[in-house]
């Protein structure tokens, strides 16, 4: 009778241990990422995830890098912060990622809006080529005057 005692008990710490093993908790996040118009192709972090509106999980928080491009608008270069929730941090997170029993969802939704692209008119075209200009002469200038010759030869001797 003992024996039969004793390993039932035994399979019945190995069940519980097994079930307590399978339950452990989780953490999934989640980042939703909206445009105005919708039909942007989203790059975050230099990889692209999609056209929006789309959902990608992600394992940590922080600055991240958002590119935005679709047709007839202007492309967005942006960073936005992640900030962590208050159980994600020491000692919390170790009771939410590995002892709660459930399913711990962070959601997150970021939505940008689209200016629609307006080409630069002759005028600022023609304004900008007469800087690059005077630029590339200011430059050449340099380049070629008789105190940097000076330095260069300073330095080959």
């Amino acid at each position: 009778m003992a024996y039969n005692s004793r390993l039932n008990l035994t399979i019945l710490v190995c069940i519980f241990g097994i079930l307590a093993v399978s339950q452990t908790g989780c953490v999934e996040r989640k980042l939703t990422i909206n445009t105005e118009p919708q039909g942007a192709l989203v790059v975050l972090n230099d990889e692209e995830i999609g056209i929006s509106p789309v959902t990608v999980a992600f394992n940590w928080y922080g600055d991240y890098k958002v590119r935005l491009a679709k047709d007839g608008y202007g492309i967005v270069n942006t960073h936005r912060k992640l900030d962590a929730p208050a159980h994600d941090g020491f000692p919390l997170d170790f009771f939410y990622e590995v002892l709660w029993p459930g399913l711990v969802v962070d959601e997150y939704e970021w939505t940008f809006a689209l200016a629609k692209y307006q080409p630069p008119s002759r005028q600022d075209l023609i304004g900008d080529s007469r800087r690059l200009k005077k630029a590339a002469e200011h430059q050449k200038t340099l380049e070629t005057s008789p105190e940097t010759d000076k330095g260069r030869k300073r330095l080959r001797d």
